[in-house]
């Protein structure tokens, strides 16, 4: 093997070794920024920083906790000076379902979903469970609350379970400090809203109740919908700020301002955070076919529908999640 063949097996044997890190660090960086786009960019730079200070690597740390080293401080780059991605529930009280309708917010202001597959770890069952819970919606919302190297504590700690020493290490701090951060972090979470214990995979109960809802919103059955959705439920449709708290409104606003959704078509997809998610269409002003209205990320506990989150900006989130742009007739 000539010089160069052998440079070049050990090009892209680096290169290897740094891709292969690609889906964790997607987790990492999308828990600390709450979009799966700034995710993905954080990543790319992440490794192309990796990738052009390589030959400097000395080794003294593994090279997965010097690539995390590098995503943490690209991540508190992007993070400096910026306000925290929510969800509507984070920025006010529910709303009435009369309305009116609010002129919605930019994408930068929400929590954006993103497709399990390009965050959850392969293999152990058990790691994938934990996973899931750690990118639902309502828990990276609550890590938003944190100051950025308070949630890369937490994060690092109590997700990742590294030591609070490599913690120290990585951040370039004390044990104490990393101690200190973790408990104020462990403290504003405590204050948060985040459900209660793992749920697990889907049951056959549940894939049933799921089957039953598409069926019923289909047909805008509202008394099917009734006996499926949890008097207590919720549903937000960012960009908008309205939320709607009960299923009395829930199903208010969907015979009322909601009601262009009649007729609409609800194609399954890839989980989202953790959760069923379902491309829903409306029928088309132009009187043929479907266009894309909302990705739909389901909640289900206790038997019943729980939440309701719409995204609506189907443009960027659609192709992510592999839904087509349009349903023809």
């Amino acid at each position: 093997m000539t010089g160069v063949q052998s440079s070049a097996v050990a090009v892209n044997r680096s290169f290897g070794d740094l891709e292969r890190h690609r889906r964790e660090l997607n987790a990492y960086c999308y828990r600390m920024l709450g979009s799966p786009f700034e995710a993905e960019d954080a990543v790319q730079d992440t490794l192309l920083r990796a990738w052009r200070a390589l030959e400097r690597f000395e080794g003294r740390a593994s090279l997965r906790s010097w690539l995390y080293r590098i995503a943490t401080n690209v991540c508190l780059d992007m993070l400096d000076g910026r306000e925290r991605r929510a969800r509507p529930m984070d920025l006010g009280e529910a709303r009435s379902p009369a309305g009116p309708l609010d002129d919605g917010l930019p994408e930068v202001t929400w929590i954006e979903p993103v497709p399990d597959g390009r965050v959850a770890p392969e293999g152990d069952p058990a790691a994938l469970a934990e996973s899931r819970e750690t990118i639902r919606l309502a828990f990276v919302a609550a890590l938003q609350h944190l100051p950025p190297r308070q949630r890369a504590v937490l994060i690092l700690c109590e997700v990742l379970h590294w030591k609070a020493s490599e913690v120290a290490e990585l951040l370039e701090t004390s044990v104490a400090a990393v101690n200190s951060a973790l408990q104020r972090a462990r403290a504003t979470l405590d204050t948060a809203d985040v459900a209660d214990g793992a749920r697990g995979r889907l049951s056959e109960h549940d894939r049933e109740l799921l089957a039953r809802y598409v069926d019923a919103f289909q047909r805008y059955d509202m008394e099917a919908l009734t006996a499926l959705i949890h008097e207590d439920a919720t549903q937000s449709m960012p960009p908008y700020e309205l939320w709607l708290s009960g299923r009395e409104d829930i199903l208010g606003w969907w015979v009322g301002l909601g009601a262009a959704c009649r007729g609409s078509r609800v194609i399954p997809t890839v989980s989202a955070n953790g959760s069923p998610a379902f491309g829903q269409y409306k029928p088309s002003e132009t009187g043929s076919g479907h266009d894309p209205w909302a990705l739909q990320v389901l909640e289900v506990a206790g038997g019943r529908i729980v939440e309701f989150t719409f995204f609506l900006g189907t443009e960027r989130i659609f192709p992510l999640f592999g839904l087509p742009p349009r349903l023809d007739a």
